[in-house]
């Protein structure tokens, strides 16, 4: 078997430098026993949480910014976490989830390359309802909606692990079901609203999507 190609780079977020491992590219697969296929991730869609998105790092940015004093924070579908990763060097109180079995590996490697303490991780299905998460005050996300099944799934997995009083951030790029999870999130009593980036100077090109924010 070949073994993965990684890449290693630094983001920088003004004078914090977050260092990240990452898959070199969106060709990257290895699932010899299957576990992943088990969990119905196809070869094709297996390298997707391993690279950095735009969406994450609009997201990052927009954490860097963000008051989580005394609140405890949730990060939905993470990927490479980068948003948690960041929050975690700030010594936010700070819980990463994901679906895919290779997502907590790589997160203890980055959470290494930065020298900082443990991110509470737990591999979660949005269908299962039976993980040991607990609620939170802040719960976010970036590029989350793939599917329509998906937005039913993700609103309740948000409801069911929000606080009473809760503040939802979700950076969406524009896959067409913003306004369905906006829906299903004021149902449940959250305040919707839309908005973009101050600025994107940090992406090479320009961010198309935007920031879903929902309270209550």
């Amino acid at each position: 078997m070949t073994a993965l190609r990684l890449n290693y780079q630094t983001i920088e977020f003004g004078k914090i430098d977050i260092h990240v491992c990452t898959l070199r590219n969106r060709q990257e697969f290895s699932d010899p026993e299957g576990v992943a296929d088990k969990l119905g991730i196809c070869s094709a869609s297996w390298p997707i949480f391993g690279v950095i998105w735009p969406s994450s790092i609009v997201l990052a940015h927009y954490m860097l910014k963000f008051d989580t004093e005394a609140k405890s924070v949730l990060e939905v579908g993470c990927g490479m976490a980068l948003s948690s990763l960041l929050l975690n060097k700030l010594s936010t109180n700070v819980t990463a989830t994901d679906y895919h079995p290779e997502v907590q590996t790589f997160l203890d490697r980055n959470v290494s390359l930065n020298g900082d303490a443990d991110i509470a991780f737990e591999q979660v299905d949005w269908a299962a309802k039976s993980d040991n998460l607990g609620k939170f005050d802040v719960i976010i996300g970036s590029d989350l909606l793939y599917e329509d099944t998906h937005i039913e799934l993700l609103a309740n997995f948000i409801n069911d692990h929000s606080n009473p009083e809760c503040e939802v951030i979700i950076v969406d790029p524009g896959r067409g079901r913003k306004n369905k999870l906006s829906t299903r999130m004021q149902a449940f009593g959250f305040t919707a609203t839309q908005s973009k980036p101050e600025n994107n100077d940090y992406l090479p090109q320009d961010f198309k999507g935007h920031i879903l924010t929902y309270t209550r």
